[in-house]
């Protein structure tokens, strides 16, 4: 049984500010640490229910949060960047199961701890066929484009809900109350790590009934930005429809080269927002 392993950071147990998330310095290394802790029980859970292989992508900030040495033995680990398929490169059809790991809510999201999507810079709001969603559901076009479950996600309750409408088989593991978006009530890791261990294994104990994520298609992503120059120059990109003055809308049929034409678009944004001053 081969799993893979697409984690982010903001939605482990204990974290609740950017200095946890984006380093250098002492709390940034802490919270590595912590996430270090919940990657590895997910896979100690899903060895506890048979999978032998499995792939770590890496997927936060540099996507180099994880120490190599201290990664479960069992894991190989994608980092580093820029990754052709970001979040979600290695994910191939040979894959029986995905796992989403320290996931966050989305920008929109009433109560979830350090909400954005993709770059916040960039993104005010994104729709997948009319639905505000965050980054686990943009993620799922590529498990759907390969045909693979999404069996796990990990993080805050909001993150959960966000998921559900495209991911309804989902075990969901929440280890934090969310009370805004600088705080939370959070589980001890301890707890975290062993409530994520058997949802791991609770979630591949039925993976028989798992079906891969629901997204009607072709599936349309409405794109919110930050500037109307943002919206502009994601029109640069074939098939990318200006909605609104700030607004642009992407529609495919094929899921993969829809999320294809999302990143590119994040990036060209971010591109404009690397440029103005501080």
């Amino acid at each position: 049984m081969k799993i893979f392993l697409s984690t982010d950071i903001e939605g482990t147990a204990g974290i609740v500010d950017w200095s946890q998330v984006v380093g250098p310095g002492p709390k940034y290394e802490a919270g590595r640490r912590l996430l270090l802790g919940e990657v590895n029980a997910a896979i100690d859970g899903a060895l506890a229910a048979g999978a032998t292989e499995f792939v770590v992508n890496d997927a936060h900030w540099t996507m180099q949060n994880l120490e190599p040495e201290e990664l479960h033995g069992e894991a190989s680990l994608v980092s580093g960047r820029h990754k052709p398929l970001f979040m979600m490169q290695g994910l191939d059809p040979s894959f029986d199961a995905v796992f989403l790991v320290a996931y966050h809510g989305a920008i929109g999201a009433e109560r979830a701890t350090l909400s954005h999507t993709y770059n916040p810079n960039a993104f005010h709001e994104v729709r997948l066929n009319d639905t505000p969603v965050g980054e686990s559901a943009v993620n799922a076009l590529v498990a759907l484009a390969h045909g693979v479950p999404v069996a796990l996600l990990t993080g805050d309750a909001a993150t959960a809900d966000e998921a559900r409408p495209f991911l309804p088989d989902l075990e969901a593991v929440v280890v934090k109350d969310s009370l805004g978006r600088f705080a939370a009530q959070s589980l001890h890791p301890t707890v975290a790590r062993a409530r994520i261990h058997d949802g791991a294994r609770r979630a591949l104990g039925r993976l028989d009934e798992l079906r891969p994520p629901v997204i009607e298609l072709p599936a349309r992503l409405d794109l919110s930005l930050q500037s109307a120059d943002m919206a502009e120059i994601a029109t640069r990109l074939r098939g990318v429809e200006r909605t609104g003055v700030r607004a642009v809308r992407l529609e495919d049929g094929d899921p993969l080269r829809l999320y294809e034409t999302f990143v590119t678009a994040g990036i060209l944004a971010r591109t404009l927002v690397d440029a103005e001053p501080d």
